[in-house]
């Protein structure tokens, strides 16, 4: 009698415990493993990421009330897979891939993948770290993604069309064009091309065709670009009055970054951006070479902005780059150089927008936000006080006070 109150005891206590919901998202499937805060493993399964699969996936997650889902890759293959969950009102914690990957090779010795192997380690790390950041949605930033992505995908089929045209210019015209034009100049120079021959015609219409097309994306790349400098203004930041970011430019910043606060320091998300060195000495030679990890769309917004900054005298990037280039540097390293001075200036830029942005919601009174300032915060290039090629030194600390519903999100243990 008493043995089987007990065990009634402890399915009760059991029952009651968090579960953490490992989550594997793939394009087809999605693979979880469930585990309370034992560590006990409570259920497994592979679903289609179809609108049954999902439903079956959350009727088997809803027989525990205290769950936390657990999502590799909850910024890329499954954001929308967080972002159904969330809106359902789901808590969400983010697992790096690069942690999962590690729990992996220490659970099974070795670096097979699959599926099943990965939602355990995923799970798994997301017992043992209370560091990881729970998923919350920022509408404003969403939209500012959707935004940015659709000018990128529309300025590409624009350059295409462009590209187009270049080649068929080769074919009717003598010579060809010289070099590529813009669409105005690419249309002043079709006035002039008259073929004879069938095949001329069909180029020449064809050429038409291209060009048109190209004006019509130019309009709605540029109302595009419109849109996004409104809510880049609207969140308050300055990153625009920085020389070489634009709207798009800062669209995309603020997209990818999110929430600056996942930053503890410069160091930390000059590694993010691709753009701390890598340290590649052999005895007595010094050297660090160029980074290809990170966010590689941001570190080309950093390239966009080293390369305005060199091609225009009196900005502060190109008396920089100047000053590298006379110390011996070659001219990628000084690029290299200056685009990890640039990476601190943008990270410096964020945090001070964040810095002002909750200062204004504490000092708003119930009337509303307290009003935005017209004067320009844009930081210029930070001081000299160390070689920028040092990649990531020791620990540093924590750069602005994070938020306590976005930066560490411990899961409850009981």
């Amino acid at each position: 009698m008493e043995d089987a109150m007990q065990k009634t005891q402890n399915e009760a206590l059991v029952a009651g415990d968090v579960v953490i919901i490992g989550v594997d998202p793939h394009k087809a499937s999605v693979t979880i493993e469930a585990r309370d805060a034992r560590e006990v493993l409570r259920a497994t399964g592979e679903f289609p990421t179809t609108r049954a699969g999902h439903a079956a996936m959350v009727k088997v997650a809803r027989q525990w009330p205290r769950r936390v889902w657990a999502v590799e890759g909850a910024r890329g293959v499954g954001r929308a897979l967080v972002a159904r969950l969330v809106a359902s009102g789901e808590r969400v914690v983010d697992v790096p891939a690069k942690l999962s990957a590690r729990s992996r090779v220490f659970d099974t010795g070795q670096g097979r993948k699959t599926d099943s192997h990965d939602a355990h380690a995923i799970v798994m790390v997301a017992l043992r770290d209370k560091r990881l950041r729970e998923v919350v949605i920022d509408e404003d930033l969403e939209v500012l993604r959707l935004l940015v992505d659709r000018r990128d995908e529309l300025a590409a089929a624009r350059t295409q069309a462009l590209n187009r045209a270049h080649r068929l210019f080769a074919e009717v015209t003598p010579g060809g064009a010289p070099t590529k034009k813009s669409i105005a100049k690419y249309q002043a120079l079709l006035a002039g091309v008259h073929p004879r021959d069938a095949a001329g015609r069909v180029r020449r219409r064809m050429l038409a065709e291209e060009l048109t097309e190209a004006r019509r994306l130019d309009v709605r790349v540029k109302e595009l670009t419109a849109e996004i400098k409104a809510a880049v203004l609207a969140r308050g930041s300055y990153l625009m009055d920085l020389p070489g970011i634009g709207p798009a430019g800062a669209g995309r910043i603020l997209a990818d970054v999110g929430d600056v606060t996942r930053f503890p320091s410069r160091h930390h998300f000059a590694s993010w951006t691709g753009t701390a060195p890598i340290d590649a000495s052999s005895g007595a030679h010094q050297r660090h070479r160029l980074s290809r990890a990170g966010n590689r769309r941001l570190n080309h917004v950093l390239h966009i902005a080293a390369t305005v900054q060199i091609r225009h005298d009196g900005t502060l990037g190109k008396a920089y780059y100047d000053r590298k280039r006379a110390a011996g540097k070659r001219p990628l390293e000084a690029m290299r150089c200056l685009k990890r001075r640039l990476s601190d200036v943008v990270y410096r830029q964020l945090v001070k927008d964040a810095l002002e942005a909750q200062t204004a919601t504490m000092k708003a009174g119930p009337g509303g936000h307290s009003g935005a300032t017209l004067q320009s915060s844009a930081a210029g290039l930070p001081p000299h006080t160390g070689t920028s090629d040092q990649p990531l030194p020791g620990p540093a600390t924590t750069t602005l006070d994070p938020t306590p519903t976005t930066r560490q999100v411990p899961i409850p243990t009981g």
